[in-house]
């Protein structure tokens, strides 16, 4: 299922605003690709545009490529839902529907699709709670809500609910901000099981999630306030924290500015 993404010279505007400049990065299939860098450089709007989500705010535009293993993701014949539910997104903070049933947050998108069948339905509430290391913990209350989960939980059930229509990459937007130390953990234990059968992109705030999770990490950064954010650079986890190629990034890591 997992497939790789090719970002070639990416530069995304709000109105007149230059957000993000020339970026061009890739990130390999059944792998975890960590963005970092400080508040404001664009990493999340990064993040948003490889799935076409930031085209939901008004007067977002876009040059440049993101390819989906050689498919233009911004061509004119692509539907931008159907490349939502290729490259799914966990936000940052969980968005379960309150009142809804934890079953049918699971298996929201699929009813949303048009699917009917409840033996199908039921299969795939199992299989994609128990790929979010939910199952267990909830099998016996999939009729209550899903907003009486706690936190952890509720962000588990949001990854259920975009790994349940089968996509190829799943985006993170700092998915353990708001969560406790052992909700955290529980996370990344989940992201290092997710990443054999999807490619995942994180961006996180925390470097040493990054150290743990990710396979490669892209550190962003902007020259100034109201400049474009820019991708400083991006390589192995391992070589970006200890031996960056970058002044600037190594600044970051050993927490000089940021």
């Amino acid at each position: 299922m997992a497939k790789r993404l090719d970002v070639k010279d990416l530069n995304l505007h709000y109105g007149k605003f230059h957000a993000v400049q020339d970026v061009t990065l890739q990130v390999p299939a059944r792998s975890v690709t960590a963005f970092i860098g400080p508040s404001g450089c664009g990493k999340s709007t990064v993040l948003r545009s490889l799935n076409r989500m930031h085209e939901v705010i008004p007067g977002a535009r876009v040059d440049g490529k993101v390819m989906l293993d050689g498919e233009d993701i911004y061509a004119n014949e692509v539907d931008p839902v159907q490349v939502r539910k290729t490259i799914g997104m966990v936000f940052q903070r969980a968005n379960p529907f309150p009142t809804m049933s934890i079953r049918d947050n699971v298996v929201a998108g699929l009813k949303l699709a048009g699917e009917k069948n409840k033996k199908h339905l039921d299969e795939v509430t199992e299989r994609a709670l128990r790929g979010a290391n939910l199952w267990e913990e909830v099998k016996d209350r999939l009729n209550k809500p899903g907003g009486g989960l706690s936190g952890g939980q509720q962000q588990r059930l949001c990854i259920a609910r975009a790994i349940a229509v089968q996509p190829d990459v799943l985006l993170m937007d700092e998915p353990c901000s708001a969560l406790d130390p052992i909700s955290t953990l529980a996370i990344e234990d989940l992201i290092a099981r997710l990443k054999q059968d999807y490619t995942i992109v994180i961006v996180t705030h925390n470097m040493q999630q990054a150290a743990r999770v990710s396979d490669q990490t892209a550190f962003f950064n902007l020259r100034a306030v109201g400049e474009p954010g820019q991708l400083v650079e991006i390589d192995e986890t391992g070589k970006i924290f200890s031996n960056p190629s970058q002044k600037a990034t190594e600044d970051y890591i050993s927490g000089r500015f940021g």
